[in-house]
């Protein structure tokens, strides 16, 4: 499946992105590219090949995060304007009123 021109317009119009012809035509020749790459690469035989260790459906496994706690020179509680169970509290965004109760 090749990208067109109209596809890469109607993306740029979604993402609210202003696209002059020239880098609209070259973003086409390059995704086009691209999707070549990956076609040749789906035609690569991979039969007997191992799949790939430590990824899978659980997810790449992560180091326990341990580590010394930051030092403050004084209590969140002393800078911080509001504080609920040791969280921040921010007012809630003007976009956001509606969105139930504020903090």
């Amino acid at each position: 499946m090749a990208v067109t021109i109209e596809d890469v317009r109607h993306i740029a119009l979604l993402a609210r992105l202003g696209l002059d012809d020239a880098r609209a035509t070259s973003l086409v020749q390059e995704l086009n590219g691209i999707l070549g790459h990956m076609e040749a690469l789906g035609k690569v035989d991979t039969d007997g090949v191992a799949e790939v260790s430590g990824i899978g459906a659980s997810g790449m496994p992560l180091r326990p995060d341990h580590g010394p706690g930051v030092l403050l020179k004084r209590s969140p509680e002393g800078f911080a304007p509001m504080m609920r169970e040791g969280f921040f509290l921010v007012p809630r965004l003007s976009t956001h009123e509606d969105a139930g109760d504020s903090a």
